[in-house]
């Protein structure tokens, strides 16, 4: 039998005694006390004597996937190890039994059992098992997260933000200035989103050129960089791309997501080259710039082609356009691989959710020609149908990085000067999902390489 199971039905039992004994002898209620105190104090100590674990499922028994990643990134800032268990009903989480810890996720409305140390024995030993595609990951440290973003950045700029305020996670803001001031070591975690790393502006120019937000943005970006000696916006952005990637092969892990992917990449390969037209830093564009592209400064693309038309809303053929992938939101899906947990640990904890078909959302990038990503690249999610992937990881030096196409995972196709989305709406999003175990990745414990 289920200890768990046992230590509830004993409760129960308990229970209904103190009940029918309190009825048959209601009259001699003063006598009864010390017998009702001492099997009140029977069940306390029962309680504390089976109740070990916290047990946090992730599968669709969850009420609140999203601030569950909050509530285990809150266990590790008090130093407590919590156990990751993936692909264990959804990549759950258990942790040892503290009475603060089980009042903080009833306020936050996150799902729990209260579990013994037997049942807690029978999941690891079912995780352990040879023939089961599970592992225990231990999470022993808060991971340290900044998110690059300027001081003019919009409300409608980062899905990113968003659920990690909502999560309640906290992070720092750092922009160009600390990046230049090399102060990234400070931090295990990167986020980039919506981020044009080529000074083209995000290539808003033809629409929003007048609208005082991109007005006030351009001033902004050429300000700073005159501010660290450069003469384009262009030329600065380079600098930060190179300090990124200094940060990533130091160790640092990089997450980004939407324009920022393609937009790093092609900037790492133009280097040296000018790829920005006279609108964006004041002179043409190098009119043989796409012969001079060296793909081997790049994380995950090679072989693409830049768009020279500075009217056109696009950076390259890296992404898979709304024409080029004749999807609607109804039909717009992408699929998880799942990987060996106990072989691919990286990609495994990566990958945690309560489903494998996740619905698709678009973006200034939304996804990626798979013809064009790097053999060596790790494709984590795509759509088959299309031959386009979603979510690409890699390493690079000491270090990792994960790409995810699109801009908001619960708003199909999110246009400039709308809302912020309401993540209290969408508490079990499998796309937000996915950006939290980013977040939960640092934090793992390394372990040796399987041989």
């Amino acid at each position: 039998m289920d200890a768990t199971y046992a230590y509830n039905y004993l409760n129960f039992v308990i229970l209904k005694v103190i009940g029918r004994i309190w009825r048959w002898n209601c009259c001699k209620r003063m006598h009864m006390k010390n017998l009702i105190i001492g099997l009140i104090l029977l069940v306390t100590v029962n309680i504390n004597a089976v109740a070990s674990y916290l047990f946090i499922p992730m599968d669709e028994t969850q009420s609140n996937h999203l601030k569950a990643y909050g509530i285990a990134y809150w266990m590790l800032q008090n130093e407590i190890n919590v156990d990751w268990l993936l692909n264990y009903k959804g990549g759950s989480f258990m942790v040892k039994y503290y009475q603060k810890f089980e009042n903080e996720l009833v306020i936050r409305g996150v799902g729990y059992e209260v579990i013994s140390d037997a049942h807690a024995g029978q999941i690891l030993k079912l995780i352990a098992s040879p023939s089961s595609n599970m592992d225990v990951m231990k999470l022993e440290k808060h991971p340290k997260i900044a998110v690059y973003s300027p001081k003019s950045k919009q409300p409608w700029d980062d899905a990113v933000t968003l659920v990690l305020t909502y999560a309640e996670i906290p992070y720092d803001v750092v922009f160009d200035d600390e990046v230049m001031a090399t102060d990234l070591p400070k931090y295990d975690w990167l986020h980039l989103h919506h981020e044009d790393f080529t000074g083209q502006y995000g290539k808003f120019y033809r629409t929003f050129r007048n609208a005082p937000w991109y007005i006030n943005q351009q001033r902004e970006f050429e300000q700073s960089a005159r501010k660290h000696g450069f003469d384009k916006v262009s030329e600065m952005k380079l600098a930060v791309t190179k300090k990124i990637r200094e940060f990533v092969s130091g160790g640092g892990f990089l997450f980004a997501m939407c324009s920022a992917t393609d937009t790093y990449d092609i900037a790492l390969a133009s280097d040296g080259v000018d790829i920005v037209d006279w609108m964006f830093d004041g002179d043409p564009q190098d009119p043989r710039g796409q012969q001079k592209l060296n793909y081997e400064n790049t994380f995950a693309f090679e072989n693409f082609r830049i768009s020279r038309d500075p009217f056109e809303y696009e950076f390259s053929n890296i992404d898979n356009q709304q024409r080029e992938r004749g999807l609607t939101q109804r039909n717009d899906f992408f699929q998880l691989f799942e990987f060996s947990a106990k072989w691919d640990p990286i990609p495994t904890m990566l990958t945690q959710n309560h489903t494998l078909i996740i619905k698709g959302f678009m973006g200034q990038t939304t996804a990626y020609k798979k013809r064009l990503v790097k053999p060596d690249v790790v494709v984590m999610g795509e759509n088959k149908s299309i031959n386009e992937a979603k979510y690409l990881h890699g390493v690079f030096g000491k270090g990792f990085w994960t790409f995810y196409g699109g801009h908001d995972p619960e708003d199909y196709q999110h246009l400039v000067n709308e809302k912020p989305t309401d993540l209290n709406l969408h508490p079990n999003s499998p796309g937000y999902r996915l950006i939290l175990n980013n977040i939960l990745f640092p934090a793992a414990k390394k372990k040796k390489q399987k041989t």
